[in-house]
């Protein structure tokens, strides 16, 4: 663990993986701001994080509203400490075939994905710049590579890819890194609605998806909270710029 002591801010991190990378990092030694649209809706993750030893304070802020975002990251860096770990992982799915997807539900998946990684990326990075030490990590997706029903969390996600390696390109000179995770099946309450949504039972969803990852069995928000606690730790310094596919096996 490092001398100086580190703040990090997770998004998304009300429950989900989310709340896995928030308590890791809490394990790894970070103070960690545990950031979601409902603050109350942080507690359990703050009161765990607690409970084992850590530092957290749960803060509400809307990742796509500029004004909410400046709020929430200059509240953390007041009571918390500059953070200069940023975990951009907040996201919603509004799946639906091209021709059946309304405009407004596009733009709620953009503004909260790329939007919301833009503007919290802008806000924090001055605290890294300010600390010549900064660690970013974009939640990207395997959907990324084009998945039927969703063109618009596709798009966001490819676009978190291009997005985080240009902050790399521009953030190294300071010691900043920047990489992204691409999950595949992870076992969440996302995963859970869209087996609602086609009328499948969870647990059978998770056998069928199981049977088409190579170490047969799909992903827990924990394997994911695994990869961010290496690309976040102080011997990952020369790693960045990069997509890792956390999907149990390689993709076609």
């Amino acid at each position: 663990m490092a001398d100086t002591q580190r703040t990090a801010i997770v998004t998304g991190s009300a429950r989900g993986i989310g709340a896995a990378i928030a308590l890791r990092l809490a394990a790894d030694g970070m103070s960690v701001a545990v950031l979601d649209l409902d603050e109350g809706s942080c507690a359990g993750t703050v009161e765990q994080i607690k409970a084992a030893g850590g530092d957290a304070i749960a803060v509400g802020a809307n990742v796509a509203d500029e004004a909410s975002v400046a709020t929430a990251v200059d509240r953390v860096a007041e009571e918390l400490g500059g953070p200069t770990v940023l975990v951009n992982n907040a996201g919603i799915t509004r799946d639906n075939l091209l021709f059946k997807m309304p405009v407004d539900d596009w733009d709620a998946v953009m503004n909260v994905h790329l939007r919301g990684a833009f503007l919290m990326t802008k806000a924090a990075q001055k605290h890294m710049v300010e600390a010549e030490y900064g660690r970013i990590v974009n939640l990207s997706s395997v959907s990324a590579l084009g998945n039927r029903g969703q063109v618009n969390y596709s798009a966001a996600k490819a676009g978190m890819q291009g997005f985080t390696k240009t902050l790399a390109i521009e953030l190294g000179r300071y010691n900043v890194t920047a990489n992204a995770i691409a999950p595949g099946f992870i076992a969440t309450d996302m995963t859970a609605a869209t087996a609602e949504r086609v009328g499948v039972p969870f647990e059978d969803y998770k056998a069928m998806a199981a049977k088409q990852i190579p170490v047969a069995r799909v992903g827990q928000p924990e394997d994911i909270a695994h990869t961010v606690s290496f690309l976040t730790s102080e011997g990952a310094g020369f790693v960045s710029g990069q997509v890792i596919y956390v999907a149990g096996g390689p993709r076609d």
